[in-house]
């Protein structure tokens, strides 16, 4: 009873819910069972996506079924065919895919060889078979393909097969040149068959191949048959007359408006015109012939463009007369030479960032300065003038009256002179200041030649190499989906910067976050990402050439003197990214910290600059004091007429002399005071003008002030041996000196906050970072990393003061042997006249300072015990002394005079500043005595 009441009770549900179908079966997965037997139980969270299937299922249109296709009528012979043509044509394609791969990475230019020899191979065998009776099957071909193609003119074809062979053997980089040359004698070829075939009777292909032969050939036949039939033979010979002269003025490279001069400079160079003195068509786009040009320019009496005036006037303003010949027995050259050899140099040189060529700067050579040819702004003394060389050998006395400098260019021309004649107020008297850093003033000086500096090759725009990396880039965008393609790259001496276009809504983070990918590609962990170029809307992607270049110091001041910049602060950096030459004025700078570690190449840059300096300054514009505490990195300059001092090796000394530095630019500001004058350059110039009246009764002789030049090759050890003294003295140079005409540049292989500080760092605006092992390093030296991915060697970023980014470069080089002939030169032309005051402490006092008075061996006590423990406590002298605080104080208080001992901190102890080692020397001073 009680089972069939339960079927009975199930029966309808049952019936109910597969009725329902898939709505029973979604509404139970949902949680909703069809039977009830049990309490109804919460589903688990499995259940859940079988729910959103069968919704899905349910929801989901029916599909149609796609109808059957018809039976094909062939049977399947089309597919089949169709299958064994695109299966053979994989095949060969790959066949000859395979064969070519070989030459995938040949060089362009044995490419281009291999063009041109196959050119003058098929003018050979044109050449037989058509210049003689050729037999065989290269015979019947020659004369069935040249023949019929270019009837009565197939004598010509070797010779314009042979003409376009040497040019390519000629001139392989003038690819757009020899694409040119090409299409004018296509259509040049044209226009003259299609006439000759109209001239022949314009025979037809019915007439038979041998009339087509006797005519222009089927290239004829194609070129004028046309027009004869739409047009008539009368006006289809202009129209082919038309299309031969622009073939010829293609291959001419001559637009039309300058076909009257074109032919005037044919009929000059052919004697049928006699040419006039200033003859625009003749020879005037030349201009790397300057003997021509100066004597075609020579006593012109015919009107002047007003443009080639303007350049003219330019040259003149800064052209460089001072410089006097470094090679006896060339000829005089006058003003015209310097204007023609500044303008040859000038020319597509200066501005495309290359080398002056060989006979360019030859030119530019070996210019001596004359008082009729060359405009001299200073006054020359007649005596001077003629007064041979002085004797190298017997330097002057530095007490002696010395005259007025000779110099004929301005310092930089950055400031104006003032117009008025400035003397110092009345109530105001002359500075004590009674003599300057002066040269003798009975000598001729002669600059180096750049003949001295070795010359490099041209640099590569493009290699194999780069080819391949443009390959890898491609495959890793493509590989990780991102929109962007390599649209171009510039290729420097160590790295090539590839440029990449980004397509529409493409994040350039896509870009930054494959920096490692992409590093793995190329096969190289060095890899930096600039986002975005600066000037550009691209990315680019910094990676090192396997190829490496060397700079040679020799190419950057030929580009340099070829500018007619001639100020004497002008340095050599090296070259950058983009190929172009980098150069810097320190003047401008004012003062620059090169930093890196060691072998990165910072050693290399302060050589550079030094032999830059050399090379285009003289002893009267530029004088240098060079502090290198390493001992041998500097030796190979000493006796340069140039230093102001002995090369200074000791730190103690190195301090003095930033000291003196900072006398000197107090005295000069004195005197710039006391003028009204606010740069140096323009008190300079003014001297020179002799606008400068000095007041009556003074025995003071004014002579122009040169730059002074400090570079220390090791900042760090300086910092460890006296750091407030040093600290000080730089920041007082860096913050005041530049007006004065001072300027620093500070080396150091540790840069650390310790070595660079704060005060230094604020108050040297420009930096030049080479390799560094750390990011906190280049951090300190740039503000910014990037320093840490620099791959050394001479690999380096410049931040010059003013800029936003640093410019990447790879720095210039100069051999010992180089150096060597340089200052060889600079050591025969005079001697070094050294200042005396520079280093005071060469000289320590006899006697003992009355200050100690009775202490001495106290302090000498004090002094040992305090540098022995590196403890300087007042507690600890009264203990050890047995003395009480008042003495304890006092010795503290004499010690810390004595550079002994750190200012007081308090409770804490103080600093010691002298170590162990130097305990002799420090006793030595205080009692009076030579240490």
């Amino acid at each position: 009873m009680s089972t069939g009441a339960r079927t009975g009770n199930l029966g309808p549900m049952a019936s109910s819910t597969s009725g329902k179908g898939s709505q029973g079966t979604a509404g139970a997965a949902k949680g909703r069972p069809g039977r009830t037997t049990a309490p109804a139980k919460k589903p688990a969270p499995a259940r859940k996506p079988p729910a959103k299937k069968a919704v899905a299922a349910k929801r989901a249109p029916a599909k149609k079924t796609a109808p059957k296709a018809a039976p094909s009528p062939t049977g399947g012979v089309v597919w089949l065919v169709r299958g064994c043509w695109l299966g053979l044509a994989h095949l060969v394609g790959k066949a000859f895919r395979g064969i070519g791969r070989g030459a995938k990475n040949l060089d362009p230019a044995h490419r281009k060889d291999g063009v041109a020899l196959l050119l003058l191979a098929l003018a050979l065998i044109v050449a037989a078979g058509t210049w003689s009776n050729l037999s065989g099957p290269v015979g019947d071909l020659v004369t069935m393909l040249v023949t019929g193609a270019f009837g009565r003119l197939d004598l010509l074809v070797p010779i314009l097969l042979g003409v376009m062979a040497v040019r390519f053997i000629r001139h392989p980089d003038q690819s757009d040149a020899n694409g040119r040359i090409g299409i004018g004698l296509s259509a040049l070829v044209i226009g003259v068959l299609g006439l000759v075939h109209i001239a022949c009777g314009a025979p037809g292909r019915d007439e038979g191949t041998t009339a087509m032969q006797n005519a222009g050939g089927l290239i004829g036949w194609a070129a004028s048959k046309p027009l004869i039939f739409t047009m008539g033979a009368p006006l289809a010979v202009p129209m082919l007359v038309l299309l031969t002269v622009f073939g010829l003025l293609v291959v001419t490279a001559t637009p039309v408006n300058a076909i009257p001069q074109r032919l005037r400079g044919l009929g000059i160079r052919l004697g049928i015109i006699a040419p006039t003195a200033y003859d625009e068509g003749y020879g005037r786009p030349d201009r790397h012939d300057a003997e021509q040009w100066r004597a075609r320019t020579e006593g012109a009496a015919g009107p002047e463009d007003p443009a080639d005036a303007a350049e003219e006037a330019a040259l003149a303003k800064r052209r460089r007369p001072r410089r006097a010949a470094a090679r006896p027995g060339e000829r005089e050259m006058d003003a015209v030479d310097v204007a023609a050899a500044a303008a040859a140099a000038l020319d597509g040189v200066v501005y495309g960032g290359l080398p002056p060529s060989p006979v360019v700067a030859d030119l530019t050579q070996g210019i001596t300065p004359q008082r009729d040819g060359v405009e001299i702004t200073a006054p020359v003394p007649p005596a001077r003038e003629e007064r041979p060389a002085a004797p190298a050998a017997a330097p002057a006395e530095p007490d002696a009256a010395e005259a007025p400098h000779e110099r004929t260019a301005a310092a930089s021309g950055t400031l104006s002179v003032p117009d008025l004649t400035k003397s110092p107020p009345e109530n105001q008297p002359l500075p004590p200041r009674a003599e300057q850093l002066q040269l003798r003033g009975d000598i001729t000086y002669s600059l180096p030649s750049l003949d001295l500096l070795e010359k490099g090759g041209p640099g590569k725009t493009r290699s194999a190499a780069n080819d391949s990396v443009v390959a890898a880039l491609t495959n890793v965008f493509t590989e990780f989906k991102v929109d962007a393609q390599v649209t171009g790259f510039t290729r420097g001496p160590t790295v090539t910067r590839y440029e990449v276009t980004l397509g529409a809504a493409v994040k350039v983070e896509r870009i930054t976050a494959l920096a490692k990918n992409i590093a793995y590609a190329v096969a190289s962990p060095d890899v930096r990402i600039i986002s975005p170029i600066p000037g550009k809307s691209a990315v680019g992607i910094e990676i090192p050439n396997t190829d490496r270049e060397m700079v040679n110091l020799g190419d950057v001041l030929r580009l340099a003197d070829a500018a007619e910049d001639d100020h004497p602060m002008l340095v050599a950096l090296g070259k950058d990214v983009e190929g172009g030459y980098v150069m810097a004025n320190l003047a401008k700078m004012p003062h620059v910290l090169v930093a890196g570690a060691t072998g990165s190449g910072k050693s290399s840059c302060i050589n550079c600059l030094i032999t830059s300096i050399m090379v285009r300054a003289t002893p009267e514009d530029v004088r240098m004091v060079l502090v290198d505490p390493k001992r041998v990195e500097l030796t190979a300059y000493e006796g340069i007429p140039h230093l102001i001092t002995p090369i200074i090796t000791n730190p103690k000394r190195a301090a003095e002399a930033l000291q003196w530095v900072v006398r000197e630019m107090d005295l000069r500001y004195d005197d710039l005071a006391a003028f009204g004058y606010r740069h140096i350059d323009d008190f300079n110039q003014a001297i020179r003008d002799g606008k400068i009246k000095l007041p009556p009764g003074s025995e003071r002789e004014l002579s122009p002030y040169p730059y002074l030049l400090v570079i220390v090759d090791e900042l760090a050890d300086l910092m460890m041996v006296a750091p407030r003294d040093v600290e000080d003295s730089i920041v007082r140079i860096t913050q005041l000196a530049r007006a004065a005409g001072i300027h620093l540049v500070l080396a150091t292989q540790r840069p650390s906050v310790d070595v660079v500080t704060g005060l230094i760092k604020a108050n040297v605006p420009s930096r030049l970072a080479f390799a560094t092992s750390s990011l906190a390093d280049s951090r300190v030296i740039l503000d910014q990393p990037g320093a840490e991915k620099l791959i050394g060697k001479g690999d380096g970023l410049f931040l010059p003061m003013g800029a936003n980014k640093p410019v990447r470069l790879q720095g210039a080089f100069v051999t010992e042997d180089e150096i060597a002939g340089i200052v060889q030169h600079c050591k025969d032309q005079m001697a070094p006249v050294f200042r005396d005051d520079v280093t005071v402490g060469q000289k320590q006092k006899k006697e003992i300072d009355e200050e100690i008075g009775d202490d001495l061996d106290l302090l000498c006590q004090a002094a040992e015990l305090v540098v022995s423990t590196q403890f300087g406590s007042t507690s600890m002298l009264q203990r050890k002394l047995r003395v009480g605080f008042a003495k304890a104080g006092r010795l503290m208080d004499l010690m810390e005079s004595r550079g002994v001992v750190g200012p007081s901190e308090g409770s804490k102890a103080r600093d010691v500043l002298v170590k162990p080692d130097e305990l002799d020397g420090v006793l030595a001073v205080i009692r009076g005595e030579a240490p």
